[in-house]
């Protein structure tokens, strides 16, 4: 989860929401967001233990045309795009890098993975000490002033709040790979409830730290905000030292996304004839057709487009699939009432009603702003561009899943 959006998007935000309180809670939202959502995902994930993500939970679910779509989407831009975001700031030659290690081996690539992500949350919590232990602060209060009322209710928050959930994007990542976690049932669970928490205070208290050492006027549109609040808080050597740091830490993005994209890719083609290439894997077992896929796009989307291009035109489209799969959470239990469960996400129905609500909220701004609007159609076109490639291909028989009484 941990990536490219808790350092960069803050400067998109503080413009139109300059107020303390107003970005703590437009924070606090998206973590309550992600965590109704990580739960919901979590009773899916060991319902439906399969790797996939919502490829193969809205499959089984709905239609697999829908299915096909939500893959389609996840395949083409889902992953790729985090990784062509990260790899604006770190070089193109760190994408290179990193697939070579992912086709390399499996345990490798897992262990690469578990040492960048302890090395980023060490970082964002030296961060955090710093910044909140500064004594030279700005003139900012984190308490309800006149006006944060309607800010916190107004079209930029809900704009906003788009940049969040691409920073917090990466809640439901173990759903993908549920084929290759020990004990599903109990660890999918754990990680995408445990994890989604962690880094929802993370982040509330990481953004904190950023507007209480930098001035906001410095921040605003700019893409750079870690960096611009490392020499803050650190001064300006230890800020260049902070931007190394945190070039290292985006690695384990790029890891993460190059080792979880694929696999649903590969899963696709497993179930639909036309893209069987796709579910090409070597003696370790790993997909190396679909990972030399991703890499192609990656490359394609960082030579030809910009960051806030990039983020705008996935958001729109993966949102819809997310709120797509917690509604399938409803729908699974009235269709298929004897599957078995081994967990029930808490607090339902309330917590994938919060989830549904947010998402849209944030989907309607995302529609009725003109300066989301295109790239959001955009992304739809891309979606239905995938439903029609569905429809042309032949189809194999995928697995599905059989409740016990069946």
């Amino acid at each position: 989860m941990v990536g490219t959006g808790i350092f960069t998007s803050l400067g998109f935000q503080v413009g139109e929401l300059p107020s303390g309180f107003a970005i703590i809670v437009l924070w606090a939202v998206g973590g309550i967001c992600a965590l109704c959502g990580a739960l919901s995902y979590a009773e899916l994930g060991a319902a439906l233990p399969r790797s996939g993500g919502e490829y193969h939970f809205l499959r089984e679910i709905y239609h697999p045309s829908i299915g096909f779509v939500a893959g389609w989407i996840s395949a083409t831009v889902g992953f790729s795009a985090p990784v062509a975001i990260a790899a604006m700031l770190l070089g193109l030659g760190v994408v290179w890098i990193t697939t070579l290690v992912l086709l390399w081996d499996l345990r490798l690539g897992s262990a690469f993975q578990i040492g960048s992500t302890f090395l980023k949350v060490v970082l964002l919590i030296v961060i955090i000490v710093g910044g909140l232990s500064l004594h030279k602060a700005q003139p900012i209060s984190f308490l309800p002033v006149k006006g944060d009322g309607s800010l916190v209710i107004s079209a930029p928050f809900a704009i906003s709040l788009y940049w969040v959930m691409y920073a917090y994007s990466g809640w439901n990542a173990s759903t993908y790979i549920s084929s290759e976690i020990r004990d599903p049932a109990r660890n999918i669970p754990l990680s995408v409830g445990f994890g989604t928490l962690l880094v929802a205070v993370l982040y509330i208290t990481m953004n904190a730290a950023f507007l209480r050492t930098t001035p906001i006027s410095e921040m605003i549109g700019k893409q750079q905000v870690a960096l611009i609040a490392g020499t803050h808080i650190f001064g300006a050597t230890g800020g260049k030292v902070m931007a190394a740091l945190i070039c290292l830490g985006l690695i384990s993005t790029v890891s993460a996304m190059m080792w979880i994209g694929p696999r649903v890719t590969a899963t696709m083609g497993e179930d639909l004839g036309a893209l069987g290439w796709l579910a090409q894997r070597n003696a370790r077992g790993i997909p190396t057709t679909a990972i030399l896929t991703q890499f192609v796009i990656v490359n394609i989307m960082l030579l030809t487009a910009t960051f806030q291009t990039v983020v705008n035109y996935v958001q729109f489209s993966l949102t819809l699939c997310s709120a797509l799969t917690v509604l399938g959470v409803f729908v699974l239990r009235h269709q298929r009432p004897t599957l078995a469960r081994p967990y029930r996400v808490w607090g339902y129905p309330i917590t994938p009603l919060i989830f549904l609500v947010i998402s849209g909220w944030m989907l309607w701004h995302l529609l009725a702003e003109g300066s989301t609007r295109g790239p959001s159609l955009l992304g739809l076109g891309t979606a239905v561009f995938g439903l029609v490639i569905y429809f042309l291909s032949p189809k194999t028989a995928g697995p599905r899943l059989q409740d016990p009484a069946s």
